[in-house]
């Protein structure tokens, strides 16, 4: 009979019944639930977050020859572009990005950067020559090509087939290597040479896509990159003295590496433990090349790659070794730094970081499918490549393990999903510290943890006017906003999404599967919401639009806690503008606890919610989010008794 009578109160308590107990709040709060976005399926995207049957991207192949000029600081190259146009159109015109037209004065980069600079400051004095320009389709050939700022028009006399046809771009290309790259690229003058750090070193084709058509955004500063994959063949060339390191597999050891080096080499591929290939002693000895004056031509390739990137230096202490992956295949993670970086609480583990962060990302998420991991020190805070990163050469200690952590993690993302950087940051920077607080507490048994899950660090710009909502483009972002709207405010959703919405169970399946199934694609921001919710089998609209799009905020509360008929009744309130399911640990008088747990339904009828709370026990005490996974603006209100009624 008491049973029948604590159901009855239960359902008369839910609709606000009951003397002496308020009735719940009558509003609708629908509008929070609903879908946003598009959530249309086509022939190109479907509802389910996957491609489509008719999904299409073109493939972009590369073969480059260039010579590093470490005289005049230049970089001369020719490059062929392989291209295919498997889109549903055929093409009169290819885009192509050139980023080293960002170093001119009248570049639309330089002239958006603030009169006091920035982090993106770049050199003024640099910009591509582009000559011998030649665009084949078939027997066509044309030299139509227009360069605007950044970005080149190459024009075809016929057009480039649909569904697979081919063409080719043909050009030469010469610039002066800046020493400020924009913290992305450039030169560090140590004491034993210059470090000369290579990315966005060759014109490259722009995506075309069933979302914007072409992605043309110009080089500015925040906004990164978007790129198509395929096949790179290269070659450096460089002074006989310089150790030249690459995203993909060196082709020719034997013309360039010595004996001694070789073997070296060959020794690191098999071992665990950081082998030496060229000491801090051994940076004058040139027996370890393969000439002794001239220069030698480094040739590395690199499969189903959306980038290349490369270092070279005669200042190089360089270090290697294997990266076990779980299939059972191996890598080979490098490092290279000067004599300035050495030592055992600096850039000497850099090689045993890059190992680690690589096998920690391929056990919980997908495995690295390129053959290096190359870190290089320069005079870049942290920029990332496929295979290849650039980092600090001052960093040290915990410093330098999460900026190689982070570095590397982006070979996840954007590199291998790849995400749109100069519109969507934060699906590859939020993203990635996202995977790098799983990484970090893993490493050497948490030797440096991660401070990700302390959400309510942040409440200061959480609560801040000035705060900006995570959708907002990189390059219009007010840079005191980017750390926190590309970096962490989207990390911290994915972590309350596994550890507090979902649980690890069901947003892993549904996170790895994203990775797998956008692997070497192009998703957009819609394709992750929709796969993640299908996969984990939960509307998250609710989630999505409020933490994703927008600024609001979270703030649940305890509102009171009465008895009623030898049970309680726990009063809560939605006081914010996101909904959250409701975590609270209920402490008896006896010492005991127990958690309950409320689904985010609970708000989708108003922002009061009435709870019973069938006990015999005495209460003493209420707490919402008691591991305070929540950055909730408000955390006064979140327990009961009020703390300063506490005797």
């Amino acid at each position: 009979m008491n049973k029948m009578k604590n159901k009855i109160a239960a359902v008369l308590l839910m609709f606000g019944g009951y003397a002496g107990i308020n009735a719940q709040e009558v509003q609708s709060n629908q509008s929070l639930f609903d879908e946003f976005l598009d959530h249309n399926g086509n022939e190109f995207r479907t509802a389910t977050g996957k491609p489509g049957e008719d999904y299409w991207q073109n493939e972009t192949d590369y073969k480059i020859e260039a010579t590093l000029d470490d005289q005049a600081h230049t970089i001369t190259g020719k490059l062929t572009l392989e291209y295919t146009n498997n889109s549903p159109q055929e093409l009169d015109f290819i885009w192509m990005h050139l980023e080293q037209n960002r170093f001119t004065a009248d570049s639309r980069g330089t002239l958006t950067t603030p009169i006091n600079g920035n982090r993106y400051n770049g050199d003024v004095d640099g910009g591509y020559t582009i000559t011998n320009l030649e665009a084949k389709v078939k027997r066509s050939s044309s030299s139509k090509h227009i360069i605007t700022d950044t970005r080149m028009q190459v024009f075809f006399d016929e057009p480039i087939p649909a569904d697979g046809g081919e063409a080719t771009v043909s050009m030469n290309f010469t610039y002066k290597i800046p020493v400020k790259g924009m913290d992305r690229m450039g030169r560090l003058e140590t004491e034993n040479g210059t470090i000369y750090a290579l990315a966005q070193w060759f014109p490259r084709a722009a995506v075309l896509d069933d979302i914007e058509g072409w992605n043309i955004e110009p080089y500015l500063g925040a906004g990164e990159f978007y790129l198509d994959y395929g096949d790179y063949d290269f070659k450096i060339t460089a002074p006989y003295n310089h150790i030249v390191v690459a995203s993909g597999a060196l082709q020719n050891e034997r013309d360039i590496l010595s004996a001694t080096l070789r073997d070296r080499l060959e020794k690191a591929k098999n071992s665990d433990e950081t082998v030496m290939l060229v000491k801090a002693d051994e940076l004058d000895d040139m027996s370890l090349r393969a000439k002794q004056s001239g220069t030698l031509t480094w040739h590395f390739k690199m499969e189903n790659t959306r980038d290349v990137a490369f270092a070279s230096s005669k200042a190089f202490i360089w270090d290697a070794a294997k990266i076990n992956l779980p299939s059972g295949k191996k890598a080979l993670a490098q490092s290279v730094y000067p004599i300035e970086s050495d030592g055992q609480g600096a850039w000497a583990r850099s090689t045993e970081y890059t190992k680690h962060s690589i096998e920690n990302n391929s056990e919980m998420w997908f495995e690295y499918p390129y053959p290096v991991a190359v870190n290089v020190a320069a005079e870049i805070g942290g920029m990332e490549y496929p295979g290849l990163s650039f980092c600090s050469w001052k960093s040290t200690g915990a410093g330098l393990w999460g900026v190689t952590d982070h570095e590397f993690g982006h070979n996840w993302f954007p590199m291998i999903v790849g995400t749109n950087e100069r519109r969507y940051a934060w699906m590859d920077e939020g993203f990635n510290t996202f995977i790098n607080h799983y990484s970090s507490n893993k490493f050497n048994n948490g030797e440096y943890p991660s401070n990700l899950n302390q959400t309510r660090n942040a409440l200061g710009w959480y609560t801040n006017p000035n705060r900006e909502g995570i959708d907002t483009y990189p390059d219009v972002t007010n840079l005191r906003n980017l750390g926190m709207i590309a970096y962490a405010k989207p990390a911290q959703g994915l972590f309350m999404l596994r550890e507090y919405i979902l649980g690890p169970e069901r947003f892993d399946n549904a996170f790895k599967s994203y990775i797998k199934t956008w692997a070497y694609k192009h998703p957009q921001p819609r394709d992750f919401f929709n796969h993640m919710e299908n996969v984990a089998g939960e509307n998250l609209a609710w989630f999505f639009k409020g933490w994703f799009y927008g600024t609001g905020n979270i703030d649940l509360a305890v509102n009171s806690v009465r008895q009623y008929q030898g049970n309680y009744v726990i009063s809560l309130s939605n006081n914010g503008d996101i909904p959250m399911p409701v975590k609270m640990q209920v402490t008896f008088a006896d010492d005991t606890t127990q958690m309950v747990e409320l689904p985010v339904e609970i708000w989708q009828r108003g922002n009061e919610w009435n709870y019973l709370l069938e006990t015999n026990k005495e209460v003493s005490k209420v707490v919402i989010d008691p591991s305070k996974m929540l950055p909730d603006v408000n955390f006064s209100n979140d327990s009961w008794p009020v703390a300063q009624y506490q005797n």
